[in-house]
């Protein structure tokens, strides 16, 4: 069995990491300042990370440009891999932050926009480099629709059978995000991690809602995830990666240790 991975994600906004709550805004009030991302991503790198995610969380909402200067600072500090999503919307934006030193694409609201962006990546960096974003939110017993922007707009899409087109169209790896769930540290959706899961061939990263050790171990198992993103029991320090990772070796899952 491959080793499970244990992903920080990185949410920032104006330069500066941040934590909301299911998708707060920031015109609202509704982020919480954690730090600078260069320097949380030095200490996670430290602690072992598997990789790292970055979101710049206005760029698709307002139009910004993506964290170039950030990406460079960062990948000349830390040798983990980096993914990078936000205000990405063409193949040159991609190798634009490739070039900057990220490893990995990750594109959600652009893709919703033109699926044949994701095929266009993967032609021309390989699918490796091409994650796809998937925000879901629950609709209905049994039923999960796929937002974008932020979590501002509905697309009307089914979030299994975009998940899917997705892979479809060269997607070599899905991030599945609960927006139910993100931010309140009450446990990933298991369901729709499962269900999204068992859909495709590609693995599947499960974010939001992460609140304990407990939860991670439950996703990797229950919801058969490929790996585990968190960011605030990371940043706040409730939990290292190392102890992540302790405890699910315990648990009987394999990961990959220092």
């Amino acid at each position: 069995m491959l080793a499970k991975r244990v992903i920080p994600c990185l949410d920032v906004h104006d330069g500066a990491v941040t934590r909301g709550v299911q998708f707060g805004r920031a015109e609202e009030g509704g982020l919480r300042n954690v730090g600078d991302p260069v320097e949380l991503a030095v200490r996670y790198d430290k602690q072992g990370a598997d990789e790292m995610v970055f979101f710049d969380i206005t760029a698709s909402a307002h139009g910004r440009d993506t964290m170039v200067d950030v990406m460079r600072r960062v990948a000349s500090r830390c040798f983990m891999p980096l993914t990078v999503g936000g205000g990405i919307r063409t193949v040159e934006d991609m190798g634009i932050m490739l070039k900057a030193g990220a490893d990995k694409i990750s594109i959600n609201s652009a893709a919703l926009a033109k699926p044949e962006l994701i095929r266009e990546g993967a032609e021309k960096f390989g699918s490796q480099c091409i994650v796809v974003s998937v925000d879901a939110k629950k609709t209905g017993d049994g039923k999960w629709g796929v937002i974008s922007h932020g979590g501002r707009k509905e697309t009307g899409l089914d979030a299994v059978e975009w998940s899917a087109r997705a892979v479809e169209l060269g997607a070599g790896e899905i991030v599945l995000n609960s927006i139910d769930a993100d931010g309140t540290k009450a446990g990933y959706d298991l369901e729709i991690t499962r269900r999204i899961s068992e859909s495709v061939d590609v693995p599947v990263v499960a974010s939001g809602g992460a609140g304990c050790l407990e939860h991670m171990a439950e996703v990797l198992h229950e919801g058969r995830a490929d790996a585990v993103l968190a960011a605030s029991i990371f940043h706040f320090g409730e939990y290292t990666v190392a102890d992540v990772k302790a405890f699910l070796k315990q648990d009987g899952i394999p990961v990959r240790t220092i």
